[in-house]
């Protein structure tokens, strides 16, 4: 494994170079850990969301704890979004679906223990956060494979994009869920966050989602779209 940092703060990969400050959160060096030891200290656990989508989170926490989501398409495996923690254990993965690039995890070693493809959008491929990532496709517009649909959102960043399979709507920290209460992801242009919010929920009117995966939530549709109509109405 080559030299590859983890910062304990928020989980942010750094690789190939050891910066003053983590380049996502800003912590010092003294809250970085090696590969090496989060692979040590940490593990993947899967949690059942529907017959074919699995949450994939960090045991015990790691930092703001960005799930990813494990997909069985009917002739491939996807993850959208990566676990920030490398664990040998986890089975492997054909492609994996990014978001967007603010969280691309441990992708790197996933890519190279599993021979998957890497795959974002090509507006978010090129940020600074994402330079040191290897993408096997850089992707335009929506697009569909094996069952996974993609839609091109921009809003939080670029080259944002949610995801549809199996009933499920992946949208990552598009919006903050708290019990009772949603807002938009406040990192980022938020006009246009705001604006290409119509898009999602035009979306998810058109497939019969039932469930809302989130950064660090899981939520039901119904539960999830009230909140979402009331924070684009205000």
């Amino acid at each position: 494994m080559s030299e590859q940092y983890v910062c304990t703060v928020c989980g942010f990969n750094m690789v190939g170079h050891y910066p003053s400050h983590c380049p996502f959160c800003g912590a010092p060096r003294d809250k970085y850990i090696t590969a090496e030891e989060c692979s040590r200290l940490y593990s993947v656990e899967g949690r059942k969301i529907t017959s074919r989508v699995t949450q994939l989170l960090s045991v015990p926490r790691l930092g703001y704890e960005h799930a990813a989501y494990r997909l069985e398409a009917d002739n491939k495996i996807f993850w959208i979004d990566c676990p920030s923690c490398f664990d040998q254990s986890l089975e492997p993965v054909d492609t994996i679906a990014f978001t967007h690039h603010h969280f691309l995890g441990a992708s790197n070693l996933y890519r190279s223990h599993f021979n998957a493809g890497v795959q974002i959008n090509e507006s978010d491929s090129n940020n600074k956060l994402a330079s040191r990532f290897t993408f096997d496709r850089t992707l335009t517009g929506n697009f569909s494979d094996s069952g996974l649909e993609a839609f091109h959102i921009n809003g939080h960043t670029q080259g944002f994009t949610v995801y549809v399979f199996d009933g499920a709507l992946f949208i990552c920290d598009y919006v903050f869920v708290k019990p009772g209460d949603m807002k938009f992801n406040p990192y980022g242009p938020q006009l246009q966050t705001r604006k290409n919010a119509a898009r999602i929920t035009e979306i998810a009117q058109q497939k019969e989602i039932k469930v809302v995966c989130g950064y660090n939530y899981v939520e039901e549709y119904p539960t999830w779209q009230r909140k979402f109509a009331r924070l684009i109405e205000n």
